[in-house]
């Protein structure tokens, strides 16, 4: 179980420090305080708080002059800052964004609106911190969660586990920044299909490398997962060099110098619906995903994977180029 935020009240009014340590205190947060600007910046330093309170007006250091101590500070340069200043001070919230501000409270301040904006600031962080720095999706630990959430709440839900075919030999053929292009692909295609024929609730994940997560509607999850498949297989081509898109294959030199032909790259998605019906664990619907993942890896072109029924009943396999046949493993 993760450790409550620590927070950093920076403030000279006593009364102030007061208020906003019980408020934050009862909200479940740590709290640590500093009555100036010399003594904030040894507890950033010291203490290494998760968000940054920060009274614009204090002796000794002022607000922005604090601000732009912590933006120089190695390991903290991103840490949030939300500053406090009174009502109106428009000048002063412009200097304070321009010097890296996060946000800004007006004193005297809404408790319930102060509270919100803190838990926002600190659930933006957390995500950023986790998002892929390529496609700017969630990552494990955020997949992990969200999975684990749904299985708990019990409502019917699909997952879907998609993976680019020969990924690593196209990569080495081309590059990385041709393969970062070919991952970029794969989490646009997510995007507009999901965007276009999902619903606001479904979630997408990027594991890592070529490999992403959906978490959708049970009754979406066919079409979704056929309508990213049609259009990668379309798209994807864009990937290729003529020569190589035009005879079908590339052509790779071994380390002993023999040339081989490698197939282009397609993709794969395993799928399993009502989810929570068949699974108790992420643990569990991750073993089955990586399972049908191999299965349909077996399979020529881009394939959609899917479970049928109980966790030991058959899969379904159901291929690009023929999407009217299915074949049972």
């Amino acid at each position: 179980m993760h450790e409550p935020a620590k927070i950093l009240i920076a403030d000279d009014d006593q009364h102030i420090r007061r208020i906003l340590e019980f408020l934050l205190d009862e909200a479940g947060y740590r709290v640590v305080t500093a009555s100036n600007g010399q003594e904030a910046i040894s507890q950033v330093v010291a203490e290494r708080p998760d968000l940054v309170l920060l009274d614009v007006m204090m002796p000794h250091l002022d607000g922005f002059a604090v601000l732009e101590h912590i933006r120089q500070l190695r390991g903290l340069q991103r840490l949030p800052v939300i500053m406090l200043t009174a009502r109106g001070e428009s000048v002063a919230r412009v200097r304070g964004f321009r010097g890296g501000a996060n946000d800004y409270v007006s004193k005297p301040f809404d408790q319930e609106e102060l509270l919100a904006r803190v838990a926002n600031m600190l659930e933006t962080v957390q995500a950023q911190r986790e998002a892929n720095p390529l496609t700017g999706l969630p990552g494990n630990h955020a997949i992990e969660r969200e999975m684990a959430r749904r299985l708990r709440e019990g409502g019917p839900f699909a997952a879907m586990y998609l993976d680019i075919d020969r990924f690593k030999r196209f990569n080495d053929h081309y590059g990385y920044a041709r393969g970062d292009l070919a991952i970029e692909l794969v989490a646009d295609t997510i995007g507009n299909v999901v965007d276009g024929i999902g619903s606001p609730d479904d979630f997408i994940g990027h594991v890592g490398g070529d490999d992403f997560l959906v978490l959708c509607d049970s009754g979406q999850a066919d079409a979704i997962a056929g309508a990213i498949v049609e259009a990668f297989e379309r798209d994807s081509e864009g990937l290729h060099d003529p020569e190589d898109l035009a005879r079908g294959y590339l052509e790779i030199s071994t380390r002993t110098g023999e040339r081989v032909h490698a197939p282009l790259i397609t993709l794969t998605v395993a799928l399993i619906t009502d989810v929570p019906r068949r699974y108790n664990h992420p643990v569990a619907v991750s073993d089955a995903l990586a399972e049908l993942k191999r299965h349909g890896k077996q399979q020529p072109g881009s394939v959609v994977v899917k479970e049928r029924r109980a966790p030991d009943a058959s899969t379904e396999m159901i291929s690009l180029d023929d999407p009217g046949q299915s074949q049972d493993t």
